[in-house]
């Protein structure tokens, strides 16, 4: 199945205080991290959701700032103009994710998959998004309506798959990515 993914970058960054996507990890943009964690695990295309330019393919939601659910259905009509079956939706705000976190997901069969207690990352078929879905559904909603299954997820990476919205979130998980690179 050919995979896309999808960035959500669209948020206000008010507990962090700035753009996130553009924040420095070990030298590199957040969002950069995140697109070419997508490239490596197999997605075909990856774009960005929200209302700034990355240099990246940019899908602009209706309603900037309605949420993730409208996030996920401007990426994932975009992503079926390019040919794409599944989707990784991907939360900018997480560029210390592995492609270890993501193998379950994945590997998850029909509907999709994502870790209990989380709504990203996420992987989904397209075909299995509801065509009644709007932009104001809790994404929760948008997930079981979906039938995507929930995993338990790897108690080592749940820092990670949380990501960063506080200063202090990011701080712990730059030690933690510095820590990866020079082990």
């Amino acid at each position: 199945m050919q995979l896309g993914a999808i960035i959500l970058s669209g948020g206000a960054s008010s507990r962090m205080g700035a753009d996130k996507a553009l924040m420095d990890w070990l030298g590199r943009r957040a969002v950069d991290r995140v697109a070419d964690l997508a490239l490596e695990v197999g997605a075909k295309i990856v774009v960005t959701v929200g209302t700034a330019d990355y240099g990246l393919p940019l899908v602009i939601e209706e309603t900037p700032l309605g949420g993730p659910v409208g996030g996920v259905l401007a990426g994932a009509a975009a992503l079926r103009g390019a040919g794409c079956l599944r989707a990784l939706v991907l939360a900018v705000d997480a560029p210390s994710l592995t492609a270890e976190d993501l193998a379950p997901l994945l590997a998850a069969g029909a509907a999709g998959a994502a870790y209990e207690g989380l709504h990203f990352p996420l992987v989904v078929a397209l075909d299995a998004l509801p065509s009644d879905a709007r932009a104001d559904w809790p994404m929760a909603r948008l997930i079981e309506r979906a039938g995507v299954v929930r995993l338990v997820p790897p108690l080592e990476a749940q820092a990670r798959l949380r990501g960063a919205n506080t200063p202090q979130e990011r701080q712990a998980l730059l030690a933690e990515l510095a820590a990866r690179a020079n082990a």
